[in-house]
Protein backbone atom coordinates (compact mmCIF):
# COMPACT_ATOMS: atom_id res chain seq x y z
CA UNK A 1 0.00 0.00 0.00
CA UNK A 2 1.52 3.22 -0.39
CA UNK A 3 0.27 6.86 0.73
CA UNK A 4 0.13 10.07 -1.39
CA UNK A 5 0.63 12.94 1.39
CA UNK A 6 0.41 16.77 0.46
CA UNK A 7 2.58 18.60 2.41
CA UNK A 8 1.91 22.69 2.62
CA UNK A 9 3.21 25.63 4.81
CA UNK A 10 1.54 28.43 5.91
CA UNK A 11 4.42 30.29 6.13
CA UNK A 12 5.04 30.68 2.02
CA UNK A 13 2.05 30.51 -0.08
CA UNK A 14 3.66 29.00 -3.23
CA UNK A 15 5.24 26.00 -1.48
CA UNK A 16 3.73 22.70 -2.10
CA UNK A 17 5.46 19.00 -2.15
CA UNK A 18 3.49 15.84 -2.55
CA UNK A 19 5.72 12.72 -1.24
CA UNK A 20 4.22 9.26 -2.01
CA UNK A 21 6.00 6.67 0.69
CA UNK A 22 5.05 3.04 1.06
CA UNK A 23 2.61 2.32 4.50
CA UNK A 24 4.77 0.12 6.12
CA UNK A 25 7.65 2.52 5.91
CA UNK A 26 8.24 4.31 9.41
CA UNK A 27 8.07 8.09 10.54
CA UNK A 28 11.82 8.29 10.20
CA UNK A 29 11.65 7.25 6.77
CA UNK A 30 9.17 9.81 6.41
CA UNK A 31 11.13 12.37 8.05
CA UNK A 32 14.19 11.70 5.94
CA UNK A 33 11.78 12.28 2.51
CA UNK A 34 10.78 15.65 4.17
CA UNK A 35 14.40 16.50 4.45
CA UNK A 36 15.75 15.72 1.01
CA UNK A 37 12.60 17.56 -0.78
CA UNK A 38 13.01 20.74 1.25
CA UNK A 39 16.51 21.08 1.78
CA UNK A 40 16.04 21.20 5.57
CA UNK A 41 18.98 20.24 7.60
CA UNK A 42 19.33 16.83 9.79
CA UNK A 43 20.67 18.77 12.41
CA UNK A 44 17.47 20.79 14.05
CA UNK A 45 15.04 18.64 16.38
CA UNK A 46 11.75 17.89 14.63
CA UNK A 47 9.04 16.02 15.13
CA UNK A 48 5.33 14.48 14.07
CA UNK A 49 1.82 15.78 15.49
CA UNK A 50 -1.17 13.72 14.46
CA UNK A 51 -4.18 15.87 14.43
CA UNK A 52 -7.68 16.09 14.49
CA UNK A 53 -9.66 17.88 11.26
CA UNK A 54 -8.92 21.38 12.88
CA UNK A 55 -5.51 20.87 12.88
CA UNK A 56 -5.22 20.78 16.54
CA UNK A 57 -2.25 18.55 17.81
CA UNK A 58 -2.74 15.32 19.49
CA UNK A 59 -0.13 12.62 19.67
CA UNK A 60 3.44 13.55 19.05
CA UNK A 61 6.34 11.35 17.31
CA UNK A 62 9.51 12.44 18.34
CA UNK A 63 13.22 11.93 16.72
CA UNK A 64 14.20 10.41 20.33
CA UNK A 65 12.68 9.52 23.13
CA UNK A 66 11.38 11.95 25.15
CA UNK A 67 10.75 11.84 28.96
CA UNK A 68 7.14 12.67 29.49
CA UNK A 69 5.11 12.63 32.73
CA UNK A 70 2.08 11.63 31.22
CA UNK A 71 0.45 8.05 30.65
CA UNK A 72 0.35 8.66 26.79
CA UNK A 73 3.57 6.29 25.63
CA UNK A 74 6.09 8.09 23.83
CA UNK A 75 6.68 7.57 19.78
CA UNK A 76 9.86 7.18 18.57
CA UNK A 77 9.91 8.09 14.47
CA UNK A 78 12.45 5.31 14.08
CA UNK A 79 10.21 2.39 15.44
CA UNK A 80 6.49 4.05 14.51
CA UNK A 81 5.86 2.51 11.13
CA UNK A 82 3.16 5.10 9.15
CA UNK A 83 0.32 1.74 8.35
CA UNK A 84 0.05 1.73 12.28
CA UNK A 85 -0.89 4.83 12.85
CA UNK A 86 -2.53 6.64 9.62
CA UNK A 87 -5.84 4.82 8.36
CA UNK A 88 -7.96 7.42 6.31
CA UNK A 89 -7.64 9.59 3.41
CA UNK A 90 -7.78 13.09 4.30
CA UNK A 91 -5.77 12.65 7.95
CA UNK A 92 -3.73 15.27 8.83
CA UNK A 93 -0.57 15.84 10.33
CA UNK A 94 1.82 18.46 11.13
CA UNK A 95 5.72 18.21 11.17
CA UNK A 96 6.99 20.93 13.56
CA UNK A 97 10.62 21.67 11.80
CA UNK A 98 11.11 24.75 14.43
CA UNK A 99 9.94 24.60 17.84
CA UNK A 100 11.27 28.33 18.84
CA UNK A 101 8.82 29.82 16.82
CA UNK A 102 6.79 26.62 16.11
CA UNK A 103 6.65 27.33 12.45
CA UNK A 104 5.28 23.93 10.52
CA UNK A 105 4.06 21.96 7.72
CA UNK A 106 0.84 20.73 7.08
CA UNK A 107 0.42 17.11 5.87
CA UNK A 108 -2.63 15.72 4.74
CA UNK A 109 -2.94 11.81 3.50
CA UNK A 110 -4.38 12.89 0.09
CA UNK A 111 -4.84 9.29 -0.89
CA UNK A 112 -4.24 5.52 0.20
CA UNK A 113 -3.40 3.37 -3.18
CA UNK A 114 -3.74 -0.08 -2.32
CA UNK A 115 -2.25 -3.06 -3.81
CA UNK A 116 1.23 -1.36 -5.01
CA UNK A 117 4.45 -0.71 -3.05
CA UNK A 118 7.41 1.56 -3.36
CA UNK A 119 11.04 0.70 -2.31
CA UNK A 120 11.71 4.55 -1.82
CA UNK A 121 10.00 7.73 -1.33
CA UNK A 122 8.84 9.32 -4.53
CA UNK A 123 8.03 13.30 -4.51
CA UNK A 124 5.82 13.55 -7.39
CA UNK A 125 4.98 17.49 -6.85
CA UNK A 126 7.80 20.20 -5.96
CA UNK A 127 6.57 23.73 -6.20
CA UNK A 128 8.05 26.27 -4.59
CA UNK A 129 10.68 27.08 -2.45
CA UNK A 130 11.11 25.57 1.14
CA UNK A 131 10.21 27.92 4.12
CA UNK A 132 13.58 28.59 6.06
CA UNK A 133 14.08 25.86 8.01
CA UNK A 134 15.51 28.39 11.03
CA UNK A 135 15.17 32.18 11.72
CA UNK A 136 17.71 34.76 12.83
CA UNK A 137 16.83 35.76 15.79
CA UNK A 138 18.65 39.33 15.69
CA UNK A 139 16.12 39.76 12.85
CA UNK A 140 13.06 38.60 14.67
CA UNK A 141 14.03 40.72 17.56
CA UNK A 142 14.64 43.72 15.30
CA UNK A 143 11.38 43.49 13.75
CA UNK A 144 9.47 42.67 17.17
CA UNK A 145 10.78 45.62 19.14
CA UNK A 146 11.17 48.33 16.85
CA UNK A 147 8.00 50.55 18.67
CA UNK A 148 6.09 53.66 17.20
CA UNK A 149 6.49 55.90 19.53
CA UNK A 150 5.11 58.43 17.33
CA UNK A 151 1.14 60.13 18.00
CA UNK A 152 -0.42 56.27 17.62
CA UNK A 153 1.61 54.20 19.73
CA UNK A 154 -0.25 57.02 22.28
CA UNK A 155 -3.42 57.20 21.34
CA UNK A 156 -5.46 59.04 19.08
CA UNK A 157 -4.06 60.90 16.65
CA UNK A 158 -5.95 64.07 16.75
CA UNK A 159 -5.15 63.95 20.88
CA UNK A 160 -4.59 67.88 21.74
CA UNK A 161 -2.85 68.62 25.74
CA UNK A 162 -4.61 72.32 25.03
CA UNK A 163 -7.88 70.23 25.50
CA UNK A 164 -7.51 68.79 28.35
CA UNK A 165 -10.20 69.72 30.92
CA UNK A 166 -8.28 70.55 33.74
CA UNK A 167 -11.52 70.98 36.00
CA UNK A 168 -11.45 67.27 37.27
CA UNK A 169 -7.98 67.86 38.59
CA UNK A 170 -8.39 70.96 40.73
CA UNK A 171 -6.17 70.74 44.05
CA UNK A 172 -3.06 68.28 42.10
CA UNK A 173 -0.97 71.33 42.22
CA UNK A 174 -0.44 71.60 45.53
CA UNK A 175 -0.12 67.94 45.63
CA UNK A 176 3.75 66.76 46.22
CA UNK A 177 5.04 63.14 46.75
CA UNK A 178 6.89 61.85 49.10
CA UNK A 179 9.28 59.39 49.31
CA UNK A 180 7.11 57.09 50.92
CA UNK A 181 4.28 57.79 47.89
CA UNK A 182 6.25 56.78 45.19
CA UNK A 183 6.81 53.71 46.24
CA UNK A 184 3.17 53.42 45.34
CA UNK A 185 2.71 54.15 42.36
Amino acid sequence: MIFRFLILSDGVADFKREIKIDADSTFWDFYKAILKHTGFSDKEMASFFLCDKKWHKQQEITMVEMETNSDEDSLIMEDTVLSEYLEDEKQKLMFVFDFLTERALYIELSEIIAGKSLKTPVCAISEGEAPQQTVDFEDVIATTTSLDLGETFFGDESFDMDELDREGFDGLDDVSLTAEDSDLY
